[in-house]
């Protein structure tokens, strides 16, 4: 079967994330948060941004940084017609300026208060605390079986205004509604 240039530019960051996301993605030779930061950018690419996003989306790292270079690798991609850039936010205020926020298991203030200052802004919040997606981020990762995985939230991204991909949301363990 031949497949168009047009259909295999929305195919091959799904088999980016397909392949992250399987056995040979969690080797040794990756790191867990090498996979987990090709995840935050397969997160980026299938989500759909309300216009009022500019022409990059910042990716906020809240509290310890548990990604180290491996985020790195991030900065400067496209997604779509933007462009990532990366940083590193102690502070609760400035997290504002974020379209996509990475809070921390060791985050610097309580998740709550975290997304109660990003309600109702176009950013998309991601975490790898267990029991985060219930609280309200809406998109939480897992190692399960040495393998990476995550959860959605659709009714977060809603509120924020952005659109998960049906794409992505298959490949959720789970999708709170």
């Amino acid at each position: 079967m031949v497949i168009a240039w047009r259909q295999w530019r929305w195919w091959l960051p799904l088999a980016a994330l397909l392949l992250a996301w399987s056995p040979y993605a969690a080797a040794q030779e990756f790191s867990e948060y090498r996979v987990k930061a090709a995840f935050l950018y397969n997160f980026a690419l299938f989500t759909e941004w309300p216009g009022e996003v500019g022409a990059t989306l910042t990716v906020c790292i809240h509290g310890q940084d548990p990604f180290g270079e491996d985020l790195e690798e991030l900065q400067g991609k496209a997604v779509g017609k933007r462009t990532l850039a990366l940083q590193r936010k102690a502070g609760i205020d400035a997290l504002k300026a974020c379209q996509i926020v990475f809070v921390s298991s060791q985050g610097a203030r309580p998740l709550a208060r975290v997304l109660e200052e990003l309600r109702d802004r176009p950013t998309l919040t991601v975490a790898d605390t267990p029991g985060a997606a219930r609280q309200g981020v809406m998109l939480n990762m897992a190692v399960v079986q040495n393998k990476v995985s995550f959860e959605a939230n659709l009714q977060a991204a809603r509120v924020a205004r952005l659109t998960l991909s049906s794409k992505l949301l298959r490949l959720a363990t789970e999708v709170l509604q």
